[in-house]
């Protein structure tokens, strides 16, 4: 049984620590795991709470092209969009919110030397960046964050001592905070290494204070069964239709279960399937197509082999890939972001 539905809570009360302790709750609760539906913007992520679910999350991607931006820079733009959804929703739902900070932002130049500059000093500034931003993330109202390991710009992976650190940092400025760690393993990389690897990621993060696992890319029931297993704290796994149910999902101990980038990307299928029909001359929406949507048959949240970086939408379904979001973002990076 999947826990989509929880106790309400009033409109003023999501930055109170009673909100962080709610949504740590909710992933050790005993009748399933939690979903949770990712919104890009105040009004998706009201409609999402109204519509009854126990907590909700932001997608990187839909807040960056929201703004015009691609995701996955580390870009600066996208931290203060990032931070001024968080504020907006402060206060605004009745259930708590978690927010996805990317790598973090704490790269001051964009993260596309981040890897060479991540030494010494600069390494001290980058968590103390990131900390900071956590920190008014959670005055904001936010009950927690996803921190990913993945280097801004497909860089490859961070090291894993120093996403231990970005990690320690955070928890250390604000404890309460849940703090889920994206391992970009199977997410990242043409060849995913042997789960071995992702595992010992999860120890070296979890050590240093990240109370979740998140592992996007990893379908395979047997994978998964072996992370819950293996990984002493729950476990997050990106939900992917026409792979994964959520009845699954839950039979092999998932705790948390995202939709990612999923629903951001539906709407935008969605409002360009009704354009279109009005430009055809059909005057309303395409219902099948958006039925089928819903549904998630022949949908995937990314076409991807085994693991990667996804490239596009399942064409018969109408909802554009990841990909296809961010090639339309990437002219608008070049010429300056709207809005």
């Amino acid at each position: 049984m999947m826990r989509a539905y929880g106790p309400r809570m009033s409109r003023t009360n999501t930055a109170h620590p009673a909100a962080r302790r709610a949504f740590h709750a909710l992933h050790h609760a005993s009748d399933g795991p939690l979903l949770l539906p990712n919104a890009w913007d105040v009004a998706s992520a009201v409609a999402l709470a109204d519509a009854g679910y126990a907590a909700v999350g932001t997608t990187s991607l839909g807040v960056a092209a929201s703004q015009g931006y691609p995701d996955g820079r580390g870009l600066a733009g996208v931290r203060e969009a990032t931070l001024a959804l968080a504020r907006r929703l402060g206060g605004r739902l009745p259930c708590p919110y978690t927010v996805d900070i990317e790598g973090g932002y704490g790269d001051e130049d964009g993260g596309d030397q981040a890897a060479e500059r991540a030494t010494g000093r600069a390494a001290d500034q980058a968590a103390e960046r990131v900390a900071a931003l956590a920190a008014e993330l959670a005055s904001a109202g936010a009950a927690g964050v996803n921190l990913e390991d993945g280097l801004p710009g497909g860089g490859g992976l961070q090291l894993p001592s120093r996403q231990a650190e970005l990690i320690a940092a955070v928890k250390e400025r604000v404890p309460g905070l849940f703090l889920n760690a994206r391992i970009d393993t199977h997410w990242l990389v043409d060849t995913p290494p042997p789960l071995s690897a992702t595992l010992a990621r999860a120890e070296v993060y979890l050590e240093a204070g990240a109370d979740g696992v998140f592992v996007p890319g990893v379908v395979a029931d047997e994978e998964i069964a072996a992370l819950v297993a293996a990984v002493p704290a729950p476990v997050n796994i990106l939900f992917a239709p026409g792979r994964h149910t959520v009845g699954r999902l839950a039979e092999l101990g998932v705790r948390r279960i995202s939709t990612g980038s999923l629903l951001f990307r539906t709407a935008l299928g969605a409002a360009l399937a009704a354009a279109e029909s009005v430009r055809m001359g059909e005057g309303t929406m395409r219902e099948g197509v958006a039925r089928e949507d819903a549904a998630g048959e022949g949908v995937t949240e990314c076409d991807i082999p085994a693991s990667g970086i996804p490239t596009g939408g399942t064409p018969a379904s109408g909802i554009p890939g990841y990909a296809e979001v961010q090639r339309l973002m990437e002219p608008l990076r070049e010429n300056g972001p709207l809005g």
